[in-house]
């Protein structure tokens, strides 16, 4: 396997689950903004990782194989913890549910077209949801812990539920996409050219 800067980044995140779950579990200010520092630092790795592997031509299997599923971990992970302390809660719930059954469906689709030998490109708006969906969590992780004269716990409700309706878009136009090549010949797939390596982070 290919232990470069890039993969240890991605490897880095999946491994700050624990702490960060850990870190979520105490109580108190001190808890909620160590859990937000650690959560900053892998949400900052996760562009790292990408940038250092196209810039210094380090993209490997196992890295393109690993970036989505730390990411997807790492958001996971946190809603449902978020849910079940009650740090989010309500309608809010609805985004979250909103955005895991997302990242199953493009994961499933990424899957299925990966054997077809044909891509999915993550479009800009993808980025942008989740741009809006890390700031979002991060916010939820801080929550009643923030300043006093700040909304944070509904801020980060809002951009939860940004997130959520971007999620919903995204996730239709990966579908469609996806729908297109499995609506061709099986003949036709097996010929398709083999996808240029792209790491995810829609």
């Amino acid at each position: 396997m290919t232990y470069n800067l890039a993969n240890i980044l991605t490897l880095s995140r999946i491994a700050a689950i624990p702490l960060l779950i850990g870190l979520l579990y105490i109580n108190g200010t001190g808890g909620a903004w160590a859990a937000w520092a650690v959560f900053t630092a892998a949400g900052v790795t996760d562009w790292l990782d990408g940038y250092i592997a196209r810039t210094r031509a380090e993209e490997s299997d196992l890295g393109r194989f690993l970036d989505p599923i730390a990411d997807k971990l790492l958001v996971a992970a946190i809603l449902m913890v978020l849910v079940a302390q009650r740090r989010i809660e309500g309608w809010s719930v609805a985004g979250a549910l909103i955005i895991l059954c997302r990242e199953i469906l493009v994961s499933g689709l990424r899957e299925y077209l990966a054997g077809l030998r044909v891509g999915l490109p993550v479009s800009r708006l993808a980025k942008w949801k989740t741009a809006i969906q890390m700031v979002a969590i991060g916010t939820l992780i801080v929550g009643d812990a923030g300043p006093s004269w700040l909304p944070t716990r509904l801020l980060g409700e809002l951009g939860l539920a940004a997130a959520a309706a971007l999620t919903l878009v995204t996730g239709y136009d990966y579908l469609r996409a996806g729908l297109r090549h499995m609506d061709r010949p099986t003949k036709r797939k097996l010929k398709s050219p083999k996808p240029k390596p792209v790491r995810s982070t829609g």
